[in-house]
């Protein structure tokens, strides 16, 4: 149901629960009071009927129909037009709504498309006040403002709970740090085009007040609540610097793991290149023991030949029995020996 509370007050009482829109226009002007109608996510209807009703300009509807809109204040003649973006933390994450207030002589219009603010808390305390209800459509707006800006105060404990953790978790080394504190930057930022534009538009009532005979003690809390505000917007400046810093060192904390995961190759790379000079000193000189020791076989293998086929002890051999063969046999056995020596020597075997 669109209409959510629907209600015609008389110096600050409640007189009538219209069970229609057309039924509170009736009533509102039999008996002069002020009407409260609250809508819930309304359709074009119920907007063109209020709007018809209490001559709300088109542009306003317009921004009403669509949605979507920043937070602003915009007066048309004797009527206001009140954007609020009311906040809540659900899920790990802040969540934003969207309020939109018309308020003139004789009638105060909500249209909520969120389930914050609770605007059934400010109705009761309203009606709980009569006195303050009667100070007419300017009570509502003030009720209203004040109800959101109370709102954002557990919002900001939240956020403030979210970055005492990472500034926990920076230290940790946890690779998700850092999209979380893109996130809160997001959330924080977009709090702050929430809350921020309040503090003009708190201002510009106050300097409208008394041109339209705003009530002394309503101007007081409206001050009152643009004190609030200011606290608000300093505490997310706080915020986001914070989250600034925490982004700046986690990059400084990053680079610094990477330069030291770097230094750790570079050093093992370094071991590692030792080792395999170490090895290649060892194959390089185990590659020369093993040609010295070739060159060695070698030149005793010519010796050992000519001994062994001289010393097989056969009776027909030519050289037996020759007076020359045995230095024949000695001298042959040095000449190779010495040949082949100064071949290994040449190529540095030896």
């Amino acid at each position: 149901m669109p209409v959510i509370d629907n209600a015609v007050y008389v110096a600050g009482h409640r007189t009538e629960n219209p069970r229609s829109l057309d039924e509170t226009y009736e009533v509102l002007r039999e008996r002069e009071g002020m009407a409260w109608i609250g809508l819930y996510r309304p359709d074009e209807a119920e907007v063109s009927s209020v709007a018809a009703e209490f001559d709300l300009h088109q542009l306003s509807v317009d921004d009403a129909l669509a949605g979507h809109q920043r937070a602003k204040l915009e007066r048309y003649g004797d009527i206001l037009f009140v954007v609020l973006r009311p906040a809540m933390y659900r899920n790990d994450s802040v969540e934003f709504g969207e309020l939109h207030v018309f308020l003139g002589p004789g009638f105060v219009v909500t249209i909520r498309r969120a389930e914050s603010p609770d605007l059934s808390l400010v109705r009761k305390r309203l009606e709980a006040d009569p006195v303050l209800l009667a100070m007419g459509p300017e009570a509502v707006l003030y009720a209203i403002l004040d109800q959101v800006v109370d709102e954002y105060a557990p919002v900001l404990a939240d956020l403030q709970s979210d970055i005492d953790k990472i500034e926990d978790q920076l230290f940790e080394a946890d690779a998700d740090v850092s999209r979380r504190i893109y996130t809160l930057l997001r959330e924080v930022t977009e709090f702050q085009r929430a809350a921020q534009p309040l503090e003009s538009m708190l201002d510009a009532l106050d300097r409208g007040a008394e041109k339209y005979s705003v009530n002394i003690e309503l101007r007081r809390l409206m001050r009152d609540v643009q004190d609030h505000v200011f606290k608000i917007v300093e505490r997310l400046d706080t915020f986001r610097v914070l989250l600034q810093n925490a982004l700046t060192l986690q990059s400084t904390l990053v680079t610094q793991r990477q330069n030291e995961e770097m230094k750790s190759l570079s050093e093992a790379g370094l071991v590692q290149n030792e080792e395999m000079r170490r090895v290649s000193e060892t194959s390089l000189a185990q590659t020369e023991q093993t040609k010295r020791i070739s060159s060695w076989a070698a030149i005793l293998f010519a010796p050992t030949l000519i001994g062994t086929i001289y010393g097989m002890n056969f009776d027909f051999m030519p050289e037996l029995h020759w007076p020359l063969g045995y230095p024949m046999a000695v001298g042959l056995m040095f000449v190779m020996g010495g040949a082949l020596y100064l071949a290994f020597k040449r190529k540095h075997w030896l």
